[in-house]
Formats: C-alpha cells, structure tokens, sequence
C-alpha cells in the first residue's frame, strides 16, 4: 500500500481534445489509472471520465511518478485502434531524464529482457530466462553538475523499462524512489522523468499527430 496524496492543481492540463481523443500532461504523483480500492480511484482516466466522458478508457498508461503526455481515448473506436497502435509499436515517444553521474558516451541502447521482481514488486529486473525484450535507446544531450540529462527512446513498452535500464548503464534516474541509490534519490525533489513527446495516426482522420509538454524540471 501506497500513501497517496495526488496533485489536485491542475486538475487536467489538456494539451488537445476532440471527440475521439484527449491528450493530457500527466503531472507527477498520479496515476495514469485507477488502482485498487477506492482511495486509488483518483488518476488521469478517473479525472477525464469525469469531465463528462464515460466512455474514455486506457490505451497506454504512465507510472505514477512519471510525468508528460498520455493519450486518452473517448470512445470505443479510439480505444480500438490506439490499443493497437501501442500493441504494434507504431506509436513514437521520447522521454527527458536527468541521470546520476557524467555518461561518457554519446548515444547508445540498451538491450536487456526485463520480468517482474516477485519478491519486490512492483520493481522489475533483468531477466535472461523468464525475461521479456524490452530495448531502449538514449542520447546525452548535457551534463551539468555531475549528472546527465538524456534524450530516452523506448522501442518496446515494458514496465518500469527506462529506470531499469538507467540504472543497469550505472546512472539511475534522480529521484528514482525505486531503484536509484541514496545520493541519486536525494538529488531530486521526485522522479526526473517525463514523457516529452508523443506521436501516433489520429484515430478518425487517419492523420500522424504528435504532442509534446515541457518537463517539470529544469533542462
């Protein structure tokens, strides 16, 4: 069990809406959906299903303390394909991190199977046996004070994918309540991780969108 206080201000910070689709930036600290029990019932489906769309549903989600832009479908339709955008990776999406310690290295990928740690749930580890593929590529973009901001692309969409796979390079994600180690925890006020950009085929139209949102901290 979680002590969850989600943000209340804004409410919703709504990047796009039509009739099919709402695009939304999630803030850190709430769910992309709800949770079990009624005190998780707060998240960014909950909150747009309330704005007067009870037929919105989730094609993709964010964890909790990841911010930036998801992608809420309206109606079934929508639900419909963008469920199989994301399911067949036709969906582009990048991530801004700021990482612990200075990456030597331009640019590379990460290519490692991850499963979920039973014994630590909710985190996941690397897994050559049970694991699934899960492949990230990353940029450095700056370093700053001994640490990196990195450009993340994730290939596959595994859970916790990013963090795992920072923190297997060696530089854990600041803020990273899960996996990062103390220096790197202290170093942010919450996880530094936002979902900058996401772009996908509109439903209806059949035409390629895309949407960004400026992170929560400084670049």
């Amino acid at each position: 069990m979680i002590d969850y206080h989600p943000p209340k201000e804004p409410w919703l910070e709504i990047l796009h809406k039509d009739r099919d689709i709402m695009v939304v930036n999630k803030p850190t600290g709430l769910l992309s959906v709800p949770g079990r029990g009624a005190e998780y019932e707060d998240s960014v489906l909950w909150r747009v299903q309330q704005e007067g769309f009870p037929r919105a549903a989730a094609a993709h989600r964010l964890d909790m303390a990841t911010s930036g832009v998801i992608v809420i479908p309206l109606n079934p339709n929508a639900h419909r394909e963008l469920s199989r955008q994301f399911r067949e990776r036709e969906t582009d999406k990048h991530y801004l991190a700021w990482v612990w310690g200075e990456m030597s290295e331009e640019c590379g990928q990460v290519d490692l199977p991850l499963c979920v740690d039973w014994p630590n749930r909710p985190k996941q580890k690397v897994d050559f046996t049970e694991g699934r593929h899960a492949l990230t590529l990353w940029q450095k973009l700056k370093v700053d004070n001994g640490c990196t901001l990195v450009k993340l692309t994730p290939i596959t969409g595994r859970s916790h994918q990013l963090r795992v796979h920072m923190l297997e390079l060696g530089h854990p994600i600041l803020g990273d309540n899960l996996y990062a180690h103390p220096q790197a925890l202290a170093a942010a006020p919450h996880l530094y991780l936002h979902a900058a950009r996401l772009a996908f085929t509109h439903p209806r139209s059949g035409e390629r969108v895309a949407f960004e949102a400026a992170p929560p901290f400084a670049l």
